[in-house]
């Protein structure tokens, strides 16, 4: 998720600290324990008579993920940019190097579970809601002793089933060379133009199998048939890209089962202008990551019971606000002081231990670093990232900071 202020998630302050207005409350409770706010709801959907998102999403969850889980309430990012900050989970290093348009110099978690535990190409996704900030380069690093054919499938749903997908890709032709290149140009056009924050760089091959390819194939054809019918694994709300991405992750998960699905939530970075759609925003996050877990739980047999799941923010936000007001004369708050850096870690699934709290406000454990350690721990590969010498010195398994 991208940019989520501490004050309004984990420590459930609602308007209390950021508006100046004693308002605390819960608005993440498919994720978090606690009371939801009691007054000026503005986070929720619209109804007859009562506008102005007045209705909170209800919950989807039985019992939270903090009840079913671990969560670390005071972990740090060493970075506050979106790109890096993606880059940091992803690799397990401090991307202090790193910038826009360019691939990560350091391995990800792709590169290290399809080398060391030998995971195909189809068992790891990154799905990612825009082809902005260069998040395509995020599939593979350019460490030679990685790279591209250790790579992930990279799938952008709002980009390959958007209106150009549905035109260019939805019939899965195979054009006539001689006979028909207006319809190929357009097609190369489209593609071409959809991979242009990919710095310059080709498009990859990340070595999937002929048998692969046409998997893939097989999918898109099918999904674009299911999305004409209306028959997506939304969520019960699905009214921003975050919640439809996080629908089309579930179609990704449903059909091949992958060992690791990277799913990129980044709508309530609004926050630079709107507070108050940064809260609804928020709100939805929490609704769709309670919807991609009883997804796993209920729709995906191969999965459930056998999954963790890990959320985490790739930043925060300041303490102090800009001086831009929103819709509801509500200030409005970038990122970059020292409030900036705090997340939190949110992990559930077998040998994860439940109903467990690391750390407080004012107790940090964890970093955004420890999240490929962590998986490699759950993998059983982890004394092979850290053989690597690629990951950062300061990173840990969150499991070896219980």
């Amino acid at each position: 998720m991208g940019g989520v202020r501490q004050q309004e998630s984990v420590l459930q302050r609602y308007l209390d600290d950021s508006q100046d207005v004693p308002i605390p409350g819960n608005i993440m409770y498919n994720m978090f324990n606690g009371a939801a706010p009691t007054a000026k709801i503005v986070y929720g959907t619209d109804v007859p008579n009562e506008p102005n998102g007045s209705a909170p999403i209800p919950q989807i969850l039985d019992q939270t993920l903090e009840s079913q889980g671990t969560l670390f309430k005071e972990v740090r990012s060493p970075t506050t940019g979106h790109y890096n900050g993606m880059n940091v989970l992803l690799s397990g290093n401090t991307g202090a190097t790193q910038g826009l348009k360019q691939k990560p110099l350091t391995p990800t978690i792709f590169e290290y579970l399809r080398k060391h535990a030998g995971y195909a190409a189809t068992d790891c996704w990154f799905v990612g809601n825009g082809i902005g900030n260069s998040t395509p380069l995020l599939d593979f690093s350019l460490d030679s002793d990685y790279g591209a054919s250790y790579g992930a499938n990279f799938l952008c749903p709002t980009v390959a089933f958007g209106a150009n997908g549905i035109e260019h890709l939805s019939n899965a032709k195979i054009y006539h060379p001689d006979e028909e290149l207006d319809p190929m140009y357009k097609m190369k056009y489209f593609l071409d133009n959809s991979f242009r924050s990919n710095g310059g760089f080709p498009v990859p091959n990340v070595g999937n199998t002929d048998e692969e390819k046409q998997q893939i194939k097989e999918f898109i054809r099918r999904m674009f048939q299911q999305q004409s019918a209306g028959n997506i694994a939304y969520p019960p709300i699905s009214d921003n890209p975050d919640l439809r991405t996080v629908g089309w992750a579930c179609e990704v998960m449903k059909e091949f089962e992958p060992a690791i699905t990277v799913v990129n939530l980044s709508n309530v970075d609004g926050c630079h202008s709107d507070f108050t759609g940064y809260l609804r925003n928020l709100h939805r996050a929490d609704h769709a990551v309670g919807h991609i877990w009883d997804y796993i739980q209920n729709n995906i047999l191969g999965m459930a019971g056998d999954t963790v799941m890990i959320v985490t923010p790739e930043h925060g936000r300041n303490t102090n606000p800009n001086s831009i007001f929103d819709e509801n004369d509500w200030f409005a708050y970038d990122h970059s002081d020292a409030n900036s850096p705090r997340v939190f870690t949110s992990m559930v699934g077998p040998s994860v231990q439940s109903n467990l709290q690391v750390g407080s406000e004012n107790n940090l454990i964890g970093t955004t670093m420890d999240n490929v350690l962590t998986i490699g721990e759950i993998f059983g590969i982890k004394q092979d990232i850290l053989s690597s010498g690629k990951v950062a010195g300061g990173a840990m398994s969150l499991f070896d900071r219980i």
